[in-house]
């Protein structure tokens, strides 16, 4: 990487002219100046000129802030309006100054405190306000206890919030239900503190309420609990709550989270009082399980009900519409949204109106509904990003990154997220070092996700040691990251380290999943090391991956390279269902070992079964070809290609083409699929 001194250059991109885009051409691709520090406040400026001076008075007060005359209440009143501004260092020199004199602060006020430090996730601060809280003999007040566990979960601090919980009493409701708030917003990794809480709620006698309830089941939904969600069903319905609307919303989320479709509708159905809430649940929970037509069905049937969509509903229903590339019922969406002013303005709702367009391949529509934006943000410069990355638009991505800067929005970690793997494709290596620049400087890292990209992009790039040294500098990992540096290696031709970052990865807490046994059934064909290979065989079947298509595929391939034909054919036999991959992997294993008429010979069988090839069945069947000097062959296969499965030649179809037939003498034609090959965009 560069030196440090770098980061705090303007790094230049250039770039071509964009018509249809207003900003002017003086692109600069990562703005990477030295921050500087900001301005403190005349309040801040003027303390400090404050504590220079020398001054009888040991109750020095900020000149800035004349609450001096004031009484308590207005000074509470003050505090008040700092927090509401979520200016807390201003509140707590006030504190400070409240200490001293001696006047006590009320709960109201400490309330506010600790509200915004929720909002603004100030663990430094909300500590401060603690000492106060102690300070002002407030630290048995159960509201501010209750409070105080919850500013400590949402700023992550769990060992503060439990040391402040077990301090309180057990049988109020309260603190624990924002215990178990807190834990449900760290999401999964906490499943186990929820569950264990909840436990001991009911050992203990606690009355559960709604809200209790409420975060449990979010809980359940977020790990996929089925059992436990089962369980604490029951109980809603053995004590009577399982009328409240918020608690069948949950419920239908957990049943979609857990996979159970029916259960979901049970539960929905049997719901009198069906208010937006609940039907969003619904058509949410089919989006995430990939029912999108279902989604849309429900959609329908909600506003047959005469309940229409708001503004969270349509940014549910528009990725929705997008995948299923149903680009006539979006632009009704669309309309319907311009009808209803005050969602078409809200930038979420034309975030995803960008999005669902790019996903029909509508760029013109998603270019206008982004450019009619008067005030555009973060995420719908990513959500046009990210659609000229679908859309195989890549240096139009590239570019979106100084526009964006142009316009005075610093790319987040979703941006980055999103534009490091174009940077992979185009091999534009400085570009991405200038991201990775960006990132340091930004303290994005460390980001599994975006590390793991940035490992890819090096690779991608022919720069392997980088990819190592991040692969080394990670403080942690995970299995996506393992799998990723097993592919970087191999891409570079690297097997040996492949395979020692593979007993690397077996070694550690993350054990390999069915791609990473895929990747490295394929260093052990071109290795010919028919002993690892018969280990990893080993370990697929243990872990039941036999049956996963491209790691039967892989596995087929492995032994056809290392010449044992009989082993490809008895792993291709047991397959459950066959598809295009493991047909063309067998008819590959035949072609390695020499046996090419009868490759060919698997090719109509293939077709007889009612199998269809891909345009990798079809590469390989030409290569056969070529490694057996099949000409008339090789154009029947490809005639077959263009005019049977209407699949569109690639360019190293039209050069394996090429070679046969210059190989055989046959230059006329040979001449014609060069001109064919160069027609291609």
């Amino acid at each position: 990487m560069e030196s440090t001194q770098a980061l705090a250059l303007s790094l230049s991109l250039c770039v071509h002219s964009f018509p249809p885009n207003p900003i002017s051409n003086n692109h600069q691709f990562f703005k990477l100046k030295a921050s500087a520090t900001k301005p403190q406040s005349t309040y801040f400026q003027k303390r400090k000129k404050h504590h220079t001076k020398k001054s009888a008075e040991k109750d020095a007060f900020p000149s800035s802030l004349p609450l001096r005359e004031k009484n308590p209440r207005a000074i509470y009143k003050d505090i008040q309006r700092f927090a509401r501004k979520n200016k807390l260092k201003e509140a707590l020199v006030i504190l400070d100054y409240m200490d001293q004199q001696g006047i006590p602060v009320n709960v109201t006020t400490f309330n506010a405190l600790i509200t915004a430090c929720v909002r603004t996730r100030s663990l430094v601060e909300g500590r401060l306000i603690h000492t106060h809280i102690r300070i002002n003999g407030l630290e048995n007040n159960g509201f501010l206890r209750t409070k105080l566990v919850k500013m400590y979960t949402s700023c992550g601090s769990f060992e503060d919030a439990e040391k402040v919980f077990d301090e309180s009493s057990s049988e109020s409701v309260y603190p624990w239900n924002a215990l178990l708030r807190g834990a449900v917003i760290a999401g999964k990794k906490r499943y186990r503190d929820v569950l264990f809480n909840y436990m001991k709620m009911r050992e203990l006698g606690v009355q559960l309420n709604v809200y209790t309830f409420s975060c449990v089941i979010k809980s359940f939904a977020g790990a996929s609990a089925l059992m436990q969600g089962l369980k604490t069903h029951a109980l809603l319905i053995k004590n009577g709550f399982v009328d409240y609307s918020i608690l069948r919303t949950s419920l239908i989320d957990m049943y979609f989270k857990c996979g159970k479709i029916k259960l979901a509708r049970r539960v929905f159905d049997e719901t009198d009082d069906r208010d937006i809430v609940v039907w969003g649940s619904m058509i949410a929970g089919f989006a995430h399980n990939r029912l999108r037509w279902e989604a849309l069905d429900c959609a329908r049937w909600m506003i047959h009900e005469g309940i229409y969509p708001n503004s969270a509903v349509l940014t549910i229903l528009l990725p929705v519409i997008g995948e299923a590339w149903a680009r006539k019922l979006g632009q009704e969406v669309h309309a319907y949204a311009l009808k209803n002013e005050r969602y078409s303005e809200e930038l979420f709702v034309r975030s995803s109106l960008v999005d669902m367009y790019c996903k029909c391949r509508d760029m013109n529509s998603a270019r206008r509904v982004f450019y009619e934006t008067e005030e555009r943000n973060e995420i719908l410069w990513t959500a046009l990003m990210s659609g000229y990355v679908s859309n195989g638009r890549l240096e139009q991505a590239l570019r979106s990154i100084a526009w964006m800067q142009q316009e005075g929005f610093r790319p987040d970690v979703v941006t980055v997220a999103t534009v490091i793997p174009v940077c992979s494709q185009l091999k534009a290596l400085n570009h991405g070092k200038e991201i990775h620049a960006y990132a340091v400087k930004n303290q994005f890292l460390p980001n599994v996700s975006i590390i793991t990209s940035l490992m890819i992009m090096y690779s991608k790039c022919g720069v392997l040691d980088y990819s190592l040294k991040l692969f080394d500098e990670m403080e942690v990992r995970n299995v996506i990251s393992w799998t990723a540096m097993i592919d970087s290696c191999i891409e570079n031709g690297r097997l040996d380290d492949a395979l020692g970052v593979f007993r690397s990865m077996q070694l550690s807490k993350h054990r390999p999943d069915s791609v990473a046994m895929a990747r490295m059934l394929s260093v052990s064909g071109q290795l010919k090391a028919l002993k690892l290979g018969k280990e990893i065989h080993g370990q697929v079947l243990k872990k039941d991956f036999e049956s996963v298509p491209f790691v039967a595929a892989e596995n087929i391939k492995m032994y056809g390279m290392c010449g044992f034909l009989e082993c490809a054919k008895l792993v291709f036999d047991a397959v459950p269902v066959k598809g295009s991959i493991t047909w063309t992997a067998i008819i590959e294993a035949y072609g390695y070992n020499d046996l090419c008429q009868e490759a060919l010979s698997l090719f109509n069988k293939m077709r007889n079964g009612g199998f269809t090839p891909n345009h990798f069945t079809f590469k390989v069947l030409l290569s056969i070809c070529n490694k057996a000097g099949f000409a008339d062959e090789a154009c029947q296969i490809f005639n077959v290609m263009s005019r049977v499965y209407k699949i569109e030649a690639l360019e190293e179809h039209y050069l394996i083409m090429i070679e046969i037939l210059t190989r055989f003498g046959r230059i006329e034609e040979a001449h014609r699929f060069r001109e064919m090959s160069s027609s291609l965009s």
